[in-house]
């Protein structure tokens, strides 16, 4: 066996049977038959599966069909075959320039993927810290030397959590262009990056928490209150609605666009707060972390979302309920069949009840 064939991806002309070859549009039988045009057929090992993709590129044509077998794939590429004969222009003009590929990532797969805001956010990093490095050059040469010095340069400035998402953003980037067979492998298979270790809050103390909740009234209290209450992220704040004791909030982690809610019950800490209050109104914010920094200069909102984490452990509540008013993953089969009632969160959020430190005023 030669060094090739032990390669994860393997490659080999395919010849259509004649009972497929009479599948196929008339405009394509003679290019088949009589002109000997053949398919290129790519064995595709990825982890535990294999996947094959069937190329086929002559003057105009440029056609492209993949399956989990091959049988699949010939029937997927017949297919395709039979729409380019009714008319559909299956053949997108695919850039080869580095800048403009990249982008065409992002329009026509990470937009799908991923929410709008991080989709905003990641084009304002592409835009940054990407395209004005790479330019224009051919994404075939780009050699892993190049990546490496990139990220070498993030990680050297103190900057591990950009090196982290250029080096996601590149990933998703080459794993489309080999997709669309303009590399064969991904130049950050050989770049050595280590992920920087990612500083997810300090919970306050008791006596902080106190104090951010005495030195603010009315709807500024409650919304700290309810944010030091129920772990939620700064962006989940505007979706929050009440339904009785049951506080429902859209789960921000979610992955695949698909919308998920999280249910975190009013706690013993937050009922003589929240009142009978249904309606909520969040500053934006910019304005929340202002009236937060006045009180706490040293801390970030982020915190009280580890306070509530924190607080959670320490008053004993179990670990289901707690990541289910997080909005953690229970994990694949967690989530596949686990299905966690209102009673059984409301009887765990009880034991939320803890004393805080009365507050002295400041000595003038």
């Amino acid at each position: 066996m030669s060094d090739t064939d032990t390669r994860e991806e393997r490659e080999k002309f395919l010849k259509f049977t004649e009972k497929e070859i009479s599948k196929i549009p008339k405009n394509f039988r003679k290019e088949f038959r009589t002109n000997g045009l053949r398919a290129h057929l790519r064995q595709r090992k990825r982890g535990n599966s294999i996947n094959y993709e069937i190329r086929c590129r002559r003057q105009s044509y440029n056609i492209s069909a993949s399956g989990i077998t091959i049988e699949e794939a010939k029937q997927n590429f017949i297919n395709k075959l039979n729409a380019i004969d009714n008319g559909a222009n299956l053949i997108p003009n695919i850039p080869t320039a580095f800048d403009k590929f990249a982008l065409y990532y992002f329009e026509n797969y990470r937009k799908r993927k991923v929410s709008e805001k991080t989709y905003r956010n990641d084009c304002g990093r592409l835009q940054k810290n990407i395209i004005p490095y790479f330019k224009n050059i051919p994404i075939k040469s780009v050699t892993p030397s190049q990546c490496q010095i990139l990220i070498d340069m993030f990680s050297n400035e103190g900057k591990g959590k950009t090196a982290d998402e250029v080096f996601s953003l590149l990933n998703g980037t080459f794993k489309y262009a080999i997709a669309h067979g303009l590399i064969n492998r991904n130049p950050l298979a050989t770049v050595f990056h280590q992920q920087h270790d990612r500083e997810h809050g300090k919970a306050l103390t008791k006596e902080e928490e106190a104090k951010l909740l005495s030195e603010t009234s009315g709807n500024e209290k409650l919304c700290f209150a309810i944010v030091l209450y129920t772990g939620l992220r700064p962006n989940e704040y505007k979706t929050l609605t009440r339904n009785g004791n049951m506080l429902i909030a859209v789960n921000s982690k979610r992955k695949n666009k698909k919308i998920q809610y999280k249910r975190i019950p009013v706690s013993p800490m937050l009922a003589p707060i929240i009142g009978e209050t249904e309606k909520f109104h969040f500053p934006n914010e910019k304005s929340l972390w202002y009236i937060f920094k006045k009180i706490l200069p040293e801390r970030t909102l982020y915190d009280m979302r580890t306070t509530f984490y924190t607080r959670c452990k320490e008053c004993g509540i179990a670990e289901p309920a707690l990541k289910e008013m997080a909005g953690h993953s229970l994990g694949a089969l967690g989530n596949a069949y686990t299905d966690l009632s209102d009673e059984y969160l409301f009887k765990e959020a009880q034991k939320m009840k803890y004393d805080l430190p009365p507050i002295l005023p400041p000595k003038r």
